[in-house]
């Protein structure tokens, strides 16, 4: 593979002059979008002109319309088969899976295009009586796109556009061997367009075998953050190790009350569902408001938290990775990581839900001694220091010393209690006394008796 380089486009253009069908280009004007963003600007040229496609670029810089749009533009021309969809899009995620069917829903609504989303939790029957009727537009996630395959029920020879969409995500969740055999399942000639926020070598060993002469659009360098973000990192350490994950949490109730009047909305990262749930029981048993977004859940109750979150009926979302990709909500005032991410790409990914379309935003990280090394790599991977504040509150000079004056009033209590008490007999001794006792009275019967025998 060899790459090749964009043609310069003019600078503050606009939709119209990208060559968009004008019915797609009506939708996005009504849709609230006068210019394309850079990733737009560069991608979609080349994409409607038919070549492969690689764009790497960070969430929230509007890479979804930059495929999304040239691809209803060239399928406007043309009708759909039965079980044999002319394009197909593979997103990592359910979440981001249905980000990219409402971007088709917005942006198609003058085309006559007909989509359908293959999605897990959702019924097998709905899903088939769509493919069965033909779609154009085919989005699916690796593990139920293979099911409808191998039942019989889906032919991808039909495909003639690939859309892989969060390549690097797909690799972190296990998914390139399905990448690999869904691209051995569409024969060439095919156009793909491939994105992807970071480049790892395992992805760029996918790109050499199966795109062929890519336009490379990268519009940032690899793995910065949005300089409207405010980062910081806040250490705490804890009095004792198995005190560590309780510490924290008062720790982040702490800083939840300190930032509330500025604080709109949350977003809370855990690395462990587990540990979503634990955090979600305990901050509503300290009457504070959240919901919990994990992979564990059905699908209809992550769509319904989603929306909620969206709409701004939930406040605090307390989620796993699992959201940290394809979670399109503009105007998300903090993202707070209550785990460092092991990985160093998860941070730049969870923190960028803040900060989008112009926004300033806000990245806090609550960060154990432990956690120094991931701490370093995060910092050398976006290539710039992250200001660090040490937590002072009351998990540690407050906690620990309400719990030392505890334990002392406890021990003088006792030791008053005990000095108040009579001294306690040996053991055996009341045993030994009861014993005694009744000794004497028979000793006093039988001496009764012998007098009264005498006398008699």
């Amino acid at each position: 593979m060899t790459d090749q380089t964009e043609p310069e486009i003019l600078k503050h253009t606009d939709f119209s002059k990208l060559g968009l069908d004008p019915s797609v280009v009506e939708a996005v004007k009504t849709a609230g979008y006068s210019q394309p963003t850079e990733i737009q600007e560069h991608a979609i040229p080349p994409a409607l002109a038919g070549k492969d496609v690689l764009g790497i670029a960070q969430t929230g810089t509007g890479k979804t319309a930059s495929f999304v749009l040239p691809m209803i533009s060239t399928l406007n021309k043309g009708r759909a088969k039965a079980r044999m969809p002319r394009s197909l899009v593979v997103a990592p995620t359910r979440e981001l899976a249905s980000q990219v069917a409402q971007n088709f829903e917005t942006y198609a609504a003058n085309s006559n295009l007909k989509m359908s989303l293959l999605i897990g939790g959702v019924s097998f029957a709905d899903q088939l009586a769509k493919i069965d009727r033909g779609v154009d537009v085919l989005i699916a996630t690796p593990g139920r796109l293979l099911d409808h395959f191998e039942r019989g029920r889906l032919l991808l020879s039909g495909v003639g556009i690939l859309v892989i969409d969060e390549a690097d995500r797909m690799l972190d969740m296990g998914f390139i061997p399905d990448i690999e055999r869904i691209f051995s399942l569409i024969p060439p000639p095919r156009q793909t367009l491939f994105f992807s926020a970071t480049m790892p070598s395992e992805i760029e060993r996918v790109i050499n075998q199966n795109l062929s002469n890519p336009v490379r659009v990268e519009v940032t360098r690899r793995a910065t953050v949005s300089a409207d973000i405010v980062q910081l990192f806040l250490t705490i350490k804890p009095t004792r190790r198995d005190q560590a994950f309780k510490e924290k949490r008062a720790l982040l109730r702490r800083k939840l009350a300190e930032f509330d009047n500025e604080i709109s909305n949350a977003i809370i990262f855990c690395n462990r569902k587990s540990d979503v749930e634990i955090l979600r029981k305990s901050m509503r048993a300290h009457r504070i408001g959240c919901s919990a977004l994990h992979g564990d859940l059905d699908q209809s109750v992550r769509t319904r938290v989603l929306d909620d979150f969206r709409k701004g009926d939930i406040r605090f979302l307390i989620a796993s990775d699992v959201a940290a990709r394809g979670l399109d909500v503009s105007n998300v005032s903090h993202v707070i990581n209550f785990d460092v991410p092991p990985h160093s790409e998860d941070y730049v990914h969870r923190i960028g839900r803040t900060g989008r379309a112009g926004r300033t935003g806000k990245a806090i990280t609550i960060c154990l001694p432990a956690d120094e090394r991931h701490m370093e790599a995060i910092e050398k991977l976006i290539g710039h220091k992250i200001d660090r504040e040490a937590d002072e509150g009351e998990t540690k000079t407050g906690s620990g010393q309400k719990n030392r004056q505890r334990t002392a009033n406890s021990v003088q209590q006792k030791d008053v209690a005990a000095s108040q008490k009579e001294p306690r007999k040996p053991r055996g001794a009341k045993a030994r006394s009861s014993r005694e006792k009744g000794s004497m009275r028979w000793k006093t019967m039988l001496s009764e008796w012998a007098i009264t025998y005498r006398n008699s």
